[in-house]
């Protein structure tokens, strides 16, 4: 990697901010590299979150890691674990013939693909060139890795009309242990979190709840859960099943309606697998997106006469709508979900409402004035609850 101390930015975080650039404010170099592309403010806000995030995912569980960023916050993250055919089919993806880096891709993608439309893209290893090809075909705005092979970084640079933006970072890189923050013309300073939540969390001690049953499965889930959390806006909750997320709720002043945004979220995650959305007859020459668009409308329960009418025109077959019976009766299939939050949970609510997607394992910091409530709540789902100690907040 090419030595450089400073990289010039299109703008700031909006065109009309000018003057805008990365660069070492203690002369070293920089430990990351433009290989194609222009960058601005925000495409490197969400490539240096995202990183750190698949990095620390790769660190925790020892699998190739990746995330969908946008604005900031992650849209969805992964790690490796096989894919069913009819996620395939739900993430528009062929399994078959992929990389266990391009599945972790498939499935953070896949994970929110409303959200991830034109994201930053982050892979824990270096990419391939069946990543590559994956990445090809998505509207994204950027990537990030440790490296490229030859024939991947050929393969990216053809995206976008050749402007892709594709950034190489050193992921042996250590940021100093003092970090500093400039608002409004004053300095903030502070310890960088360096803290990565790993297996040591799942100490008998920490499980307060009368179940204390946690498969593997579920342990990796928790830490998927909570690396993520690290890195998304706060308040935040995040479910997460089989290795990836599938509801993540970020920046909102109530905890209780990040719960309920990330468990909406999920339930449409789990929806989207029905065999009526999978069968869908969509008109030739529809984009994905535009598939991905009319899945999303097909879940609305109440639409104006005029968005029916634009919504049916997107098929050959105008499908059928669920009903709230029909939705409920397949989302009783959901189960082993596992939920984490940035903090501590203040009320009951959250797992009353988190039940209702499946959820069985529960992360969160823990020590609130209501833990007996919560802890109460946990129980009377079943649910095992793990306190982690640590508060993940995110500004």
């Amino acid at each position: 990697m090419s030595e450089n101390h400073e990289i010039a930015l299109r703008y700031g975080m909006n065109p009309h901010q000018k003057e805008a650039k990365l660069f070492s404010a203690d002369g070293q170099p920089l430990p990351l590299t433009v290989l194609n592309g222009d960058p601005g403010f925000i495409n490197l806000l969400d490539a240096l979150n995202a990183f750190q995030l698949v990095r620390e995912l790769r660190q925790a569980t020892g699998l190739p890691a990746a995330a969908s960023f946008k604005h900031v916050s992650p849209a969805g993250a992964a790690v490796y674990a096989p894919l069913s055919p009819e996620l395939a089919k739900a993430y528009f993806v062929e399994a078959e013939g992929l990389s266990e880096l391009a599945i972790a891709y498939a499935r953070a993608r896949g994970a929110d693909r409303m959200s991830s439309f034109g994201d930053a893209a982050a892979l824990s290893d270096v990419v391939d060139a069946s990543t590559a090809t994956l990445l090809k075909r998505e509207v994204s705005d950027l990537v990030v890795a440790p490296g490229y092979t030859p024939e991947a970084l050929d393969i990216l640079k053809q995206k976008k009309g050749g402007k892709y933006l594709i950034l190489q970072i050193d992921p042996e890189y250590v940021p100093e242990a003092i970090e500093t923050r400039t608002l409004f013309g004053m300095k903030f300073q502070q310890e960088r979190n360096s803290a990565v939540p790993d297996a040591s969390v799942f100490d008998l001690a920490n499980v307060i709840t009368a179940n204390k049953e946690i498969p593997d499965s579920a342990k990796r889930d928790m830490l998927v859960a909570l690396i993520t959390l690290k890195y998304t806006q706060s308040n935040s909750i995040c479910y997460t099943l089989d290795g990836q997320t599938i509801g993540i709720g970020a920046g909102q002043q109530s905890r209780i309606h990040c719960t309920r945004l990330a468990g909406d979220k999920a339930d449409r995650w789990y929806l989207r697998q029905h065999p009526a959305a999978l069968n869908m007859k969509f008109r030739e020459g529809l984009a994905r997106a535009e598939q991905n668009n009319a899945i999303d409308l097909w879940l609305e329960d109440e639409v104006t006469p005029i968005e029916q009418a634009a919504w049916e025109s997107c098929f050959e077959v105008v499908p059928t709508r669920l009903t709230r019976e029909e939705k409920r009766e397949w989302l009783n299939g959901l189960q082993g979900v596992s939920y984490g939050s940035d903090a501590f949970l203040p009320f009951r609510d959250n797992l009353d409402r988190a039940s209702r997607s499946g959820v069985k394992y529960v992360i969160q910091a823990g020590k609130s004035l209501r833990d007996e409530e919560v802890v109460q709540a946990a129980n009377d789902y079943n649910m095992v609850m793990v306190y982690s100690g640590v508060r993940l907040f995110h500004h």
